[in-house]
């Protein structure tokens, strides 16, 4: 049988939503170990100027515990 916990965690991006999610899994992974699955549970942006400058993200990430 396998546990399954889920960590909510926010990154952000100058890039795109996707870049956000990447580097919050990438960031996860140093702490986190078997990470399996990440859900997107929000998505927003900072506008300044009439420009996005930047790409935020809200995630669960589920990973299997030991």
């Amino acid at each position: 049988m396998s546990v399954l916990k889920v960590v909510e965690i926010l990154s952000n991006s100058n890039d795109s939503w996707e870049d956000a999610t990447k580097k919050a899994v990438k960031h996860a992974s140093k702490t986190v170990k078997n990470i399996k699955s990440v859900y997107v549970k929000e998505q927003s942006a900072i506008v300044k100027n009439d420009e996005v400058t930047e790409f935020r993200v809200n995630l669960k990430i589920t990973f299997e515990v030991n």
